[in-house]
């Protein structure tokens, strides 16, 4: 049985909607982030981050972890590529190349992608974009992300998706720059991008899961 720790305000979000496009059947253990909790040791506390019994799954303490029979794993990307070899069916690779192409799909999402759209999520999450100091993390953040934007762009040329079809490298690409989102400017010059983020954001899939995170507490 396939059990996935986490909440849908999370890094978990891009697991749950691989599993909704794939129609998969797991177990959902809701670990919600210790940070967003007063007393997240308190003995009455809801299972999170900080908890023994979650630690004892993952001693990094971050959302989302899959358990998976005897594997388990702790990085939401490693998740979403075995889930996809595992049960995704047409999302996942069909070949050894298109197996190294959603890998090089992943590391560049990771790498060139959520550090920046992380930098623009937290600068609005503090709300700090109307200030000096916040626009000015805005407008660096969105210049790291020109390039590999303009990847993106190239890639997308002529085409609906990252491969000839919609897969696993759309959820995990998707997933890490929609961190950046809220930045209005971001996609101006890149019509192509911003053409597959709605396309993706469009899917029924992705629709259910978003309608789970919003009915989660902030």
């Amino acid at each position: 049985m396939i059990t996935v720790y986490g909440v849908y305000r999370s890094r978990a979000l891009r697991v749950f909607w691989l599993l909704e496009e794939a129609n998969a059947v797991f177990a959902h253990v809701p670990v919600i982030q210790s940070y967003r909790l007063d007393h997240p040791t308190a003995e009455d506390a809801p299972l999170n981050t900080a908890s023994p019994a979650f630690r004892a799954v993952n001693p990094l303490g971050q959302v989302p972890a899959l358990r998976d029979g005897d594997l388990l794993l702790s990085e939401s990307l490693a998740i979403c590529l075995h889930l996809a070899r595992r049960t995704g069916g047409n999302l996942g690779p069909m070949s050894p190349q298109e197996e190294a192409l959603m890998e090089q799909w992943a590391l560049f999402a990771a790498t060139s992608v959520e550090p920046a759209a992380i930098e623009i999520l937290y600068t609005y999450r503090d709300k700090q974009a109307d200030t000096p100091t916040g626009a000015g993390i805005l407008r660096i953040a969105a210049e790291k992300l020109k390039r590999p934007l303009h990847r993106l762009e190239v890639a997308l040329e002529g085409k609906d998706w990252l491969l000839d079809r919609f897969s696993v490298a759309d959820i995990m690409v998707e997933e890490c720059l929609r961190y950046a989102a809220g930045y209005g400017p971001l996609l101006q010059e890149f019509p192509n991008v911003a053409k597959w983020m709605s396309a993706c954001q469009s899917r029924e899939g992705f629709q259910k899961v978003w309608a789970a995170r919003n009915a989660e507490p902030e």
